[in-house]
């Protein structure tokens, strides 16, 4: 006879006796789970609420939710059925937690809210507008397309990725390989016809040594001080407010965040406008997915601007940071009552934006990378070779 645990639901433990009886096992013990909520609080805190849910998992479960929701069922039928249809545990604790908000009473949304990393604010949000709407399974298909697209865009920037952090890596171990082992073994047979070796040779002889001798301290080194400016930056906003300002300053790079964060902005202040979220909350919570510190204080002094009765297009426009053609569109779906569409528009503007300063970046990194690594290599072959002319010359002479 096997022993088993796990949680079943029930009205009260005689119920929930009876449920076992029924699936053929013999409750030893039953105890109320909620009895033993506050016990589990701080456990409940660093596991269930930490877990996050990934982004083509979200797309999935947010299709089936509307789905069903279309179909007539209620959320708590609904939710059980999403639990039951996948398969992977963490998010099956999720739902049945979510549910069991909602048998308490509560709406969808506060239950979403209860997990801030499965369930970001803009998804959350937009969940709270539809509820509010009763177009609760259109915003969630909205949604669902959503967050399919923003799916693929990383798809496609990790599989663009691929080849250069390949070509990097094995270019690293190459060079390695060749400054720890090969190097030596070659230019150190000149070491014993007492000549004085060439400026290039003497060098790389003096960063093969080095990296033999102090490589692991120095990768050491390297990880502590990645980790200290990694907890650095984290509770310092200054010094990212700083670093963001910094990178605004380089020419190329400069335009291509701008373009990525403002295409985030608009498509989520779209998604939210299109759900019916007031124009102040959506701008409020579209900005907090801006990563850039700098944009993000300047869109919080666009939405005061829009508080006191400014319009979008002028108050975005004085944040310099949105491309004249988006002002543009805005303040036409401002005049002709159809700002959502303008926004969606933008939004397909600015992702197409996005992929093509990817696609060009990329295209520009592959030869660069290409020549930085070639000129590397040529650098250890002359300093091997040029000590291989030059004994020959002084054979020659003689």
């Amino acid at each position: 006879n096997k022993r088993h645990k796990g949680i079943i639901e029930g009205d009260n433990s005689r119920h929930a006796r009876q449920q076992l009886r029924n699936q053929g096992l013999i409750p030893l013990d039953i105890t109320n789970a909620r009895e033993r909520a506050n016990e589990k609080q701080t456990i409940w805190s660093f596991t269930q609420r930490k877990r996050s849910i990934k982004v083509a998992d979200l797309a999935l479960v947010t299709r089936q939710m509307a789905t069903l929701i279309t179909a007539g069922l209620t959320l708590e039928e609904v939710l059980q059925a999403v639990t039951e249809q996948t398969e992977k545990p963490h998010i099956k604790s999720i739902l049945m937690s979510v549910r069991s908000r909602i048998l308490e009473g509560h709406t969808l949304a506060y239950g979403l809210r209860e997990f801030p990393r499965a369930f970001p604010p803009l998804y959350c949000a937009t969940v709270a507008a539809g509820e509010q709407s009763g177009h609760l399974d259109k915003i969630l298909l909205q949604l669902a397309d959503y967050i399919e697209k923003q799916n693929q865009i990383q798809q496609k920037i990790r599989q663009a990725l691929v080849y250069p952090a390949l070509m990097i890596m094995i270019s690293l171990a190459i060079v390695g390989f060749l400054l720890i082992y090969v190097v030596p073994q070659i230019v150190g047979v000149f070491d014993q016809t007492n000549a004085q070796l060439p400026m290039a040779t003497q060098i790389l002889l003096a960063l093969s040594s080095g990296i033999q001798t102090y490589g692991i301290y120095a990768l050491i080194i390297l990880i502590i001080l990645i980790i200290s400016l990694r907890k650095l930056l984290k509770n310092n906003p200054r010094t990212i407010y700083r670093l963001h300002q910094f990178l605004l300053k380089i020419p190329f790079l400069s335009k291509n965040i701008k373009t990525i964060n403002s295409a985030r902005f608009l498509r989520t202040f779209g998604i939210l406008f299109a759900a019916t979220v007031p124009v102040l909350e959506a701008m409020r919570v579209a900005n907090q997915l801006i990563l850039l510190l700098p944009m993000r204080a300047a869109i919080t002094q666009a939405t005061f601007r829009v508080q006191e009765g400014g319009s979008i297009h002028k108050a975005l426009q004085q944040t310099h940071y949105f491309s004249p053609m988006s002002v543009h569109l805005i303040a036409s779906g401002e005049s002709s009552g159809q700002l959502e569409s303008m926004l969606a528009k933008v939004a397909d503007t600015q992702d197409a934006e996005v992929t093509r300063l990817i696609e060009y970046s990329l295209t520009l990194f592959e030869p660069l990378l290409i020549i930085i690594m070639g000129n590397i290599v040529l650098f250890i072959v002359l300093a091997i070779l040029l000590p291989i002319f030059q004994l020959d010359a002084s054979v020659g002479q003689s």
